[in-house]
């Protein structure tokens, strides 16, 4: 039976456009059981996790996490080998004589895989307006280029 060798472009996923490779998905999927089991075995656990999204830009990342009403002190981002974490956590606030509008509370986090061609030395955020967005840039290696052709 012949087989074709050309990556497969994978569709679904954390970031779109990404050739699919089984072996590095198979080792990111076992990475993400192993801090599963570690997320059950701590006694702090998250009780929610925001809404968030990723993109891919020519030259980072970019993940956008709503966090309305925190400020960037009850915020966390940590970088773990390839794993991105947003947490902190919403207390309840005081209710006043007028009506407001229910949110979550409570501790939360968000976590994704990055990209082996993030560069994890240079992310920055940003909070504004609600949303927390971090932008993680790719190495060299890792942004495209027009390759000119000779002859």
């Amino acid at each position: 039976m012949r087989r074709n060798r050309a990556p497969v472009q994978y569709g679904g996923g954390s970031w779109p456009g990404r050739s699919w490779d089984p072996f590095t998905e198979f080792q990111q999927l076992w990475d993400q059981m192993g801090r599963l089991f570690e997320q059950s075995a701590e006694t702090e656990t998250a009780a929610w996790r925001p809404l968030a999204e990723t993109e891919e830009t020519p030259d980072a990342y970019v993940v956008r996490t709503e966090l309305p009403g925190l400020r960037r002190e009850d915020v966390n981002v940590e970088v773990d080998g390839n794993e991105l974490r947003i947490s902190g956590e919403i207390n309840e606030e005081e209710k006043d004589k007028g009506n407001m509008l229910r949110r979550r509370t409570g501790k939360f986090v968000y976590r994704t895989i990055l990209p082996t061609d993030a560069d994890t030395e240079k992310i920055d955020g940003d909070l504004r307006d609600g949303v927390l967005a971090v932008r993680v840039p790719k190495t060299e290696q890792g942004r495209s280029r027009r390759v000119q052709i000779k002859g």
